[in-house]
């Protein structure tokens, strides 16, 4: 299983990161024995780490990993992920972020600007034949707001162009959403992700615009929910607030519930549950668009 690692901008720090002084850093959250846990913050250049199946199904799977807009799991809902998926022929990305409270240019639009160039330069590349040419992008949590705002706002200039990658179209060819957080609003907002994205006192206005149920489209990739009912952290209702914007909008979608699993399972916190199952729901309704 190859894996290479690349910056997705080409001066390595994001243009609008100019702004910001954070630094770097990576701390493993992981017990004694266990495996790798890291979480990365102050991303200034972000990344993506690729992992190459032996034979590809001709698509790469971009993963945005959660962590609150806080930090960025990039383990436990990223690199964990890669024997699976590669073994059934995907091409895993895993991309870090800029986090929205690290005084970046775009401020809350900084996740999104990178996610954007991210698709970009995959699409680049599958030209070049080095990733698959079908671009599915994966969040889980907060990584979830990012995969759901540029499925549903690939079509706004976030940052200037910057080569000829940027040339290519941003739009996700579908949205895979884990436990997604999906609106600000009061009563679905995870408390956390919302200060970090919008500050500690929001206005109405911003509010709205980052409630991405209220920014869908007809031309919002098709996209799978999947999500415990017991989540302690990120309500259901998020899920199921994106899952009724789309089917009023007639974009494909399908939403799972499980019972049990909590929030923040990924693919290694799901041993004895029915979740355990969810990595190959995952294959099989990318199965059913007639891809694989």
């Amino acid at each position: 299983m190859k894996t290479e690692i690349f910056n997705i901008w080409p001066s390595g720090d994001a243009p609008g990161a100019s702004d910001s002084r954070v630094q770097p850093q990576i701390i493993d959250l992981a017990n004694m024995f266990e495996p790798h846990d890291r979480a990365a913050s102050g991303v200034r250049c972000p990344e993506i780490a690729l992992w190459h199946p032996e034979v590809s199904n001709g698509i790469t799977l971009l993963v945005a990993p959660g962590g609150g807009y806080q930090r960025i799991m990039i383990d436990k809902e990223g690199s964990a992920l890669a024997i699976f998926f590669t073994s059934m022929g995907y091409t895993l990305a895993v991309m870090t972020y800029r986090l929205p409270g690290d005084g970046h240019h775009e401020g809350a639009d900084a996740p999104l600007a990178d996610a954007q160039r991210a698709i970009r330069v995959l699409r680049e590349r599958a030209q070049q034949g080095l990733n698959g040419k079908r671009i599915v992008m994966m969040g889980f949590s907060a990584g979830g707001h990012v995969a759901a705002s540029v499925g549903t706002r690939f079509g706004e200039k976030i940052y200037p162009t910057q080569d000829a990658a940027d040339s290519r179209s941003p739009r996700p060819d579908a949205l895979v959403l884990v436990y997604p957080v999906i609106s600000m609003r009061d009563g679905l907002a995870h408390a956390g992700s919302r200060k970090q994205l919008l500050g500690a006192h929001p206005d109405p206005g911003s509010i709205e615009d980052y409630s991405l149920e209220t920014r869908v489209k007809g031309d919002t990739p098709q996209t799978l929910l999947i999500h415990a009912v017991d989540d302690p952290a990120v309500s259901v209702n998020n899920s199921m607030a994106f899952f009724s914007a789309l089917r009023q909008r007639e974009v494909p979608v399908e939403l799972h519930f499980y019972e049990k699993g909590g929030h923040g399972f990924g693919i290694r916190g799901v041993a004895d549950l029915p979740l355990a199952s969810w990595p190959m729901l995952v294959t099989e309704w990318l199965r059913a668009r007639i891809w694989l």
